[in-house]
């Protein structure tokens, strides 16, 4: 038997069985049911279909995690039209050129963000503006609540096939202008699915969105806890002291935070000793940038959390690894695994390869660049069929290559030493930057570090590090360059050693937490013609 595997049967599940259980708790204090945010779907899909909104047709959602995202995800996906989340980080002139490239016909924008795209609305296709806050906002735009007051909860739902494309997700452009990552039915219904088995989702759970819904839909979040029927409690931001009240006042059982969010909450504990759980024991997932092992300690031994560390790419679901192999751990080397990013989820087939695209040496230690074949996996990029065929045959076809290089173990389980472009090449050898950086956080003084390759007239490259100090103040670091350096010498080969230190206020970071190392290269790398890792 097939049945057409549909994003519109989350809603529909959660409505079904869970029509009066809380499903929403919005950034305003409401609270909606599962009735009542299906009823809010029903109106915005009204409302888009009265302004001319078909199936296949692009509305763009720019909005901090609030319930005003979830209503118009829904309402747009079940229309077919296609859900097209935007990075609330980003500046007008991004907008302008993601707004054109997805002919997008429709825009909701928070209050808080309406500003830049009104200084580009002029210059885009996009016809319908909503807002959820007219008066804070300049220009003519159509209120979101009224929208709903005025709109009747019916409306005409198409038919639908798993084949086709239902979201649009924009990459960070960080190397051009940013790739419209195409997801159908299939493949964001798959990959919720694997979340909802590898992240144990339940229909009691209660979720803290940290993690920003734009970014790969919350990891396949905001499809997989409405199906569970489990509850959303909504942010406008990450702030360490609302995540810990927040974690007491609604007994959250799961979040998602990058590396950098849980350093930051582990910074607010230390300083102000909150209580870390509430009535719930609470799961974190992790992604991004390995974990310092001294992170994941504090977090699993001094807060009771237990961490998951999850691996992938906006272009894979983007969850495709976790290190939540239990069976594998054992009182020696439990944080040290999970510091890995793992095994491949189900139905996944994740390996590292040469250069020819054979496997490499499952030791552990030989590198080579990970790909990935999975039913979460992209569609391809939006008008990009060059760069699509590139990211799927580059080494082996029928693969996504991420641009990670890592190694793979005798259990499949991978770890990445760097991006392609992160790798340091100083005298031929090769410098992992993760591992620098995972020294230097071993480090009292260092609050948080990102290392690059910096020019070097006799090495062609070598490792720097911007360190933020555990002091938090730049001019006194509680910490002398030559210690880090010297520090680096103790516990890493000597070719491998830290050259140059610059203490920072704070690192870029992307709205997620990942550190944003390009802007550190690319000021590195101003004066020179080339880098000799091509960063």
């Amino acid at each position: 038997m097939h049945k057409p595997l549909l994003v519109t049967d989350f809603l529909d599940r959660a409505r079904k069985h869970y029509a009066d259980e809380e499903a929403v708790i919005g950034t305003d204090g409401k609270r909606f049911t599962y009735d009542e945010l299906g009823e809010r779907a029903d109106k915005f899909a009204a409302a888009l279909q009265d302004r001319g909104i078909e199936k296949g047709d692009r509305v763009a959602v720019l909005d901090p995690n609030t319930h005003y995202h979830l209503a118009a995800a829904y309402g747009t996906m079940q229309l077919g039209a296609v859900h097209t989340p935007l990075n609330y980080r980003l500046i007008p002139e991004d907008f302008e050129y993601i707004l054109s490239d997805a002919a997008v016909d429709a825009i909701y924008a928070d209050y808080e963000y309406a500003e830049k795209i009104e200084k580009i609305r002029d210059s885009v296709p996009t016809e319908t503006f909503i807002t959820n806050d007219v008066a804070a906002v300049d220009g003519e735009w159509e209120s979101f609540d009224e929208l709903l007051e005025e709109a009747d909860a019916d409306y005409d739902r198409p038919e639908m096939s798993e084949d086709e494309v239902i979201t649009i997700n924009y990459t960070s452009g960080t190397t051009g202008d940013p790739k419209g990552v195409m997801r159908t039915h299939r493949t964001e219904t798959l990959h919720a699915y694997l979340i909802s088995i590898h992240q144990e989702l339940r229909d009691d759970d209660v979720y803290l969105w940290t993690l920003p819904m734009f970014h790969v839909n919350g990891w396949g979040h905001i499809y997989a806890i409405t199906g569970m029927g489990a509850t959303h409690v909504c942010t406008r931001g990450v702030d360490a002291a609302d995540i810990f009240e927040t974690i007491q006042s609604e007994d959250i059982s799961y979040f998602c935070g990058a590396p950098t969010v849980l350093n930051m909450l582990i910074e607010h504990y230390t300083a102000h000793d909150v209580e870390p759980t509430g009535a719930n024991g609470l799961r974190v997932a992790t992604a991004g940038s390995a974990p310092p092992e001294a992170t994941i300690r504090t977090v699993e031994d001094e807060f009771g959390w237990h961490l998951k560390h999850v691996y992938g790419a906006t272009e894979t679901g983007p969850l495709i690894t976790t290190s939540d192999a239990r069976r594998l751990y054992d009182d020696d080397n439990r944080f040290a695994i999970k510091k890995r990013q793992g095994l491949g989820f189900l139905g996944t087939d994740v390996r590292v390869v040469d250069d020819d695209g054979k496997d490499v040496t499952p030791d552990g230690k030989t590198i080579g660049e990970v790909v990935v074949q999975g039913n979460q996996v992209m569609e391809g990029y939006w008008n990009k069929p060059e760069a699509t065929e590139e990211a799927f045959s580059e080494r082996v076809d029928g693969y996504y290559h991420t641009g990670d290089l890592g190694t793979i173990d005798e259990h499949g389980m991978i770890a990445i030493q760097d991006r392609k472009k992160d790798i340091i090449i100083s005298g031929g050898e090769n410098i992992s930057s993760i591992e620098l950086e995972d020294t230097l956080f071993e480090h009292d003084a260092v609050a948080d570090v990102a290392v690059i390759p910096a020019p070097s007239e006799k090495w062609g490259e070598t490792p720097k590090a911007f360190v933020v100090p555990d002091s938090g103040d730049p001019e006194n670091p509680g910490v002398s360059e030559s210690d880090l350096v010297a520090f680096t010498r103790e516990h890493l080969a000597n070719y491998k050693t830290v050259h140059q230190v610059e203490f920072v206020e704070e690192l870029p970071t992307t709205a997620t937490g990942k550190v944003q190392k390009y802007e550190l290269r690319e000021r590195e790398w101003d004066d020179t013609d080339r880098m000799i890792g091509e960063g």
